[in-house]
């Protein structure tokens, strides 16, 4: 994805991320907003673009064999109450960066708003999601699609 804007993407062991920044042996790096605050990279990296490119969902799993022996009511409540507490999570990380990026402002760190539309845009023309798209297979993408909208 970073080739298709222009960059050349390397892996560093996260360790040595802060002093590639400082030395600039890297000059930038994906990461969240509580990423920024936690491993202290605003003293190493002025800008964030927020291109909200990646959502990171957590999972919540059974042992089938385990699950299947609740009582199909119960597992209904613990779905229920699963999903319901999952879009509370989203509600307090929103609310989360909203006032980490406050703080890091205030730190000295510049945020740029990246329009989504030219940002996906870029993608299609650079064929990253066709890319993906053979990858994963017809049936992978269409439901991809349907969450996401039409990527291409």
């Amino acid at each position: 994805m970073f080739k298709a804007f222009g960059a050349s993407p390397t892996t560093i062991p996260w360790a040595e991320t802060y002093s590639a920044m400082q030395t600039k042996i890297a000059d930038g790096l994906e990461q969240p907003l509580i990423g920024l605050v936690v491993d202290k990279m605003y003293e190493v990296q002025k800008y964030c673009s927020l291109t909200n490119h990646m959502w990171d969902g957590f999972w919540v799993l059974a042992n089938r064999r385990v699950w299947e022996r609740i009582p199909e009511g119960l597992r209904g409540i613990v779905d229920q109450n699963i999903n319901k507490e999952a879009l509370q999570q989203r509600t307090e990380v929103e609310n989360m960066n909203n006032s980490l990026q406050k703080n890091l402002e205030s730190l000295g760190m510049e945020f740029v708003a990246v329009k989504n539309s030219d940002f996906r845009d870029k993608l299609i023309s650079a064929g990253f999601y066709g890319e993906w798209e053979k990858r994963y297979g017809a049936e992978a993408w269409a439901l991809l699609e349907n969450a996401a909208g039409k990527l291409g």
